[in-house]
C-alpha cells in the first residue's frame, strides 16, 4: 500500500485526531505575524545561508555537506534527568542540538576528515563517529549506532548508484521537489518516515523534505537548488515546532496528552499521539500558509511569497530565540531516526 503524501496525511490525521487540535483563531493571528515578518524581511530565503555554520558557497560540496547533515539530523534532546546537554565548540562558539551537529561536521572537515565523502562514511566506525561528534560536556551525541547505520546505508547507495555524490541524485530529479522526494524515500530507506494511523499509511518525511528544503534555501532557489514545485514541500514535523504552534495558539493538546508530556514519558515512534502531533503540525502550517497568501492577495502585494518551508524556519528559529519562555510548553520525546 502506498503512503499518502505528507500534505494529505496532515489533512487526514487532523480530521481524525483525538488528542491534538488546530485552532482557527491561532492560525489567523500567526498568519498576520508571518505577513509582518515578510514585510520587514525578517522572514526570507536568505536566512539559511546567512548562518555561520551553513555552507557559504553554492556548489556540489554544499550539497554533499547538507546530505550528510540531514542523514544525521535527528533526536538531539537530552533526558530530563541529565545535568548537561550535548555541546560542541567551534571557532570560539558553543552550540547545542542541530547546530552542534553542524559544528561537529565543520570541525571534522577542518581536521582533515573526509566526513562528506560517502567513500569514507560508508565504512565509518562507531569509534570514528563518536570522535567526530565528541562533546565538550559529559553528554555524548545520542544514538551513535543508529547514526553510523544511517551513514553506512546512504554511503553505500551513493557510491554504488550515484557515483559518490548526492548531486547526481539531485540532477535525476529534473528540478522537481516531488520527484526528488520520491527518489530519496525509494533509494534511501532511513529517510522513509511513515506510520500507520487508524488504518491509513501516512507519511511525514521530515528528513527527506528538510534535505530538499535545505538545498533550496542554501542555493536561494537557484542552480542546483531550483525546484519548479518547491511549494509542494510541507513543514518538517519535529519535536520543537509544536511548542511554537501551541505558543501562538494555533495548536492545542488534550488534557490527557498534555499530562503525559509534562510527566516526561516518551511517546513511541508511530504511536497515535506522536503521529497526531506531527501530522497536525503539517496541516496547521499549511493552513497558515494559505492564510498568508490570502492576506498578500487582499493587500495587493505581489513582490512577496510564502511557503511552508519559510514558515517552518520562522517557527523553529522563534523557539530557539524564546527558549526560556517556551520551556513551559513540554515537547514530545520520541527516540527515533526520523527527527
Amino acid at each position: 500500500m502506498n503512503s499518502l503524501t505528507p500534505k494529505i496525511s496532515g489533512e487526514l490525521v487532523a480530521k481524525l485526531a483525538k488528542h491534538v487540535f488546530i485552532l482557527q483563531n491561532g492560525i489567523f493571528s500567526l498568519a498576520k505575524t508571518i505577513l509582518n515578518g515578510l514585510k520587514s524581511k525578517t522572514i526570507s530565503l536568505e536566512g539559511f545561508s546567512q548562518h555561520e555554520l551553513h555552507p557559504q558557497v553554492s556548489d556540489s560540496a554544499a550539497v554533499d555537506w547538507i546530505f550528510v547533515v540531514d542523514t544525521l539530523n535527528f533526536s538531539f534532546w537530552s533526558p530530563d534527568d541529565s545535568s548537561c546537554k550535548w555541546e560542541v565548540s567551534h571557532n570560539g562558539r558553543k552550540y547545542t542540538g542541530y547546530f552542534a551537529l553542524c559544528a561537529a561536521i565543520n570541525r571534522a572537515i577542518q581536521e582533515g576528515v573526509q566526513i562528506t565523502d560517502p567513500n569514507y562514511y560508508c565504512n565509518v566506525s562507531v569509534e570514528q563517529l563518536t570522535h567526530i561528534l565528541r562533546s565538550d560536556t559529559a553528554m555524548p551525541a545520542p544514538m551513535i549506532k543508529e547514526r553510523v547505520s544511517n551513514l553506512h546505508e546512504v554511503g553505500k547507495i551513493l557510491v554504488n548508484k550515484y557515483k559518490g555524490s548526492f548531486v547526481n541524485c539531485l540532477e535525476q530529479a529534473d528540478n522537481s521537489a516531488q520527484k526528488l522526494l520520491e527518489l530519496i524515500i525509494t533509494d534511501f530507506p532511513c529517510y522513509r518516515d511513515e506510520a500507520d494511523y487508524q488504518g491509513h499509511k501516512v507519511a511525514l518525511y521530515k528528513r527527506a523534505q528538510i534535505l530538499i528544503g535545505d538545498i533550496w534555501a542554501s542555493f536561494r532557489g537557484k542552480g542546483l537548488g531550483f525546484f519548479t514545485d518547491i511549494d509542494s514541500i510541507t513543514m518538517f514535523a519535529d519535536y520543537r515546532i509544536p511548542q511554537s504552534l501551541i505558543h501562538f495558539g494555533a495548536l492545542k493538546y488534550s488534557d490527557e496528552l498534555m499530562a503525559i508530556l509534562k510527566s516526561g514519558v516518551e511517546l513511541p515512534s508511530g504511536s497515535p499521539e506522536e503521529v497526531e502531533i506531527r501530522a497536525c503540525c503539517i496541516h496547521a502550517v499549511s493552513l497558515v500558509c494559505e492564510e498568508v497568501r490570502r492576506l498578500l492577495r487582499e493587500e495587493g502585494i505581489q513582490n512577496l511569497s510564502i511557503n511552508s518551508i519559510l514558515i517552518d524556519h520562522f517557527l523553529w528559529d522563534y523557539r530557539r530565540q524564546h527558549a526560556e519562555q517556551l520551556e513551559t510548553i513540554p515537547f514530545h520525546k520520541t527516540r527515533c531516526i526520523y527527527y
